[in-house]
């Protein structure tokens, strides 16, 4: 099993889906199918991305704190995140199909109640890395870190907390404007709702992200070597830094 991060081309290939249904959809703005579709991939689309700044989050940890970072309960605890996060995934591509297909007021009562647990809880999620890694340095080091990847420690740290933030930002700011009370059809759409603000939260912050991650080669600074299990298997780095200089 490959331990590497991600290569910056695959990023690009993740994000690029959701920003082409969503040009589509402007086109074909009546399209239901293609609402649904640009909805559906909006929220799997940076959720790729909450799940990978999770990952580089426990490969510092593990590299700050070994013995801590590769102890059962801190791995379990992880593992058994990512149950829940694909369960509220379907949960939420769920009702956003059935509440375009349903008239039934109860119906879509729960599904808002649905979506606005998911909408949250990824938010919650988006958020973690930031506590974990304030953790993670606040704790005194009873030795060095277990260096991985190529790069400085340093620079890891604020790559992934860049990213972090940044879709932290769209995943709260659609987190908040879920919260609030909907406006019927016969009145104007708020500020917050407009069209400007759904391309910078969603299409502007995922670019940034996915174009920061390809800029400082996450695949090399965040590989692990295969096979890296317990206290000290960090350390072979295959010449990494090498090929980031190159």
């Amino acid at each position: 099993m490959s331990h590497k991060a991600p290569y910056p081309s695959k990023f690009w290939s993740l994000g690029g889906k959701p920003e082409n249904l969503r040009l589509s959809s402007i086109v074909c703005p009546h399209n239901i199918r293609l609402a649904i579709a640009t909805q559906i991939f909006t929220v799997a689309g940076v959720l790729i991305v909450f799940v990978v700044n999770l990952l580089w989050t426990q490969r510092l940890v593990r590299s700050l704190h070994p013995h801590f970072g590769w102890h059962r309960i801190p791995s379990t605890l992880l593992k058994l995140l990512w149950p829940i996060i694909g369960l509220t995934l379907i949960a939420l591509i769920t009702v956003t199909v059935q509440s375009f297909y349903t008239l039934r007021p109860r119906t879509h009562f729960i599904d808002r109640a649905v979506q606005l647990y998911g909408t949250t809880f990824l938010a919650i999620i988006s958020f973690l890395p930031l506590p974990i890694l304030a953790l993670a340095f606040a704790v005194p080091r009873k030795q060095r870190h277990d260096k991985f990847g190529a790069g400085r420690l340093r620079v890891k740290v604020a790559v992934l907390v860049t990213g972090t933030m940044l879709v932290c930002f769209g995943a709260s700011y659609r987190a908040g404007t879920s919260w609030k009370a909907p406006v019927p059809m016969t009145e104007p759409l708020p500020g917050y709702f407009h069209k400007a603000a759904f391309y910078v939260v969603d299409f502007g912050v995922e670019i940034l992200t996915v174009g920061l991650y390809a800029l400082m080669r996450v695949d090399l600074r965040f590989h692990v070597p295969d096979g890296a299990r317990g206290p000290g298997a960090y350390s072979r780095r295959e010449g990494l830094e090498e090929k980031l200089g190159a």
